[in-house]
């Protein structure tokens, strides 16, 4: 089989590392970009005898974009630092790369993600396809922040298995992400050009809301689709306000 480098972004990363590490051992290299752990993270990193280079975060999309060009293998396989690559998925991945064919950039894997008391399979969470396995030379990377959006430059096929998702510890937590990243995403929007306004915060937060629960079919989540719903609305709303309030500093 061609070589593989098993690629993870880490800060802080240990809730899950060891396991996330523990599911890319059929790689030929892992490679950490660590943006200045202060927890076990590069203990962690030493037990699996990956490679640790150090690179002050920048956002998603810049520390993707630095980690590819460390990149020494033919392919590439990406997980967060809360991901667990499945064994049907591994086994999908090493089947695909024994004998690749030349015109494909990469494949799309299905992640599935636990949030509460389940997996959600529906809310539009699943099967969020990623462009998680590919060519160094052969993907894009873009997207809105604070989220990188990884896509291939020509042509990409679709693996089977899934990445399993723990993204939260806790509500706590949850609620922590969202005010950062609600920020994050303000002020990207603002740069663009985007404005916001109370109204409009309401009206994308309520679409938000009913697409995850009623269009997604949040409610065969049971009660932690309802949730995520509410944290729909909840982030949109944020993110539009905090929107409205920059355009006010700017004009003080």
């Amino acid at each position: 089989m061609t070589s593989i480098t098993g690629l993870v972004l880490t800060y802080n990363g240990e809730r899950l590392l060891d396991e996330a590490l523990a599911s890319l051992s059929f790689c030929s290299e892992i490679l950490l970009i660590d943006s200045g752990s202060s927890d076990a993270t590069l203990d962690i990193a030493k037990k699996y005898n990956a490679r640790v280079i150090h690179n002050d975060w920048n956002g998603a999309i810049e520390q993707h974009k630095f980690a590819v060009k460390q990149i020494k293998t033919p392919w590439v396989v990406t997980i967060d630092q809360d991901e667990i690559v499945s064994t049907e998925l591994r086994d999908s991945i090493v089947k695909n790369l024994e004998n690749p064919t030349n015109d494909i950039d990469g494949f799309y894997c299905p992640r599935k993600s636990w949030y509460f008391n389940r997996f959600i399979l529906h809310s539009g969470w699943y099967p969020d396809k990623l462009f998680r396995i590919y060519k160094p030379e052969g993907i894009s990377i873009g997207g809105i922040r604070p989220h990188e959006e990884l896509r291939p430059i020509t042509k990409a096929g679709e693996l089977k298995g899934d990445i399993i998702h723990y993204p939260y510890e806790n509500f706590n937590q949850h609620l922590e992400k969202i005010n950062y990243y609600t920020q994050d995403a303000a002020e990207d929007l603002y740069s663009r050009g985007k404005r916001g306004s109370l109204g409009s915060a309401i009206s994308h937060g309520i679409g938000k809301f009913l697409k995850q629960y009623i269009l997604k079919q949040g409610f065969l989540d049971g009660r932690a689709g309802f949730i995520i719903a509410v944290h729909g609305f909840f982030y949109t709303f944020q993110k539009y306000i905090r929107l409205a309030e920059l355009e006010l500093k700017d004009k003080k």
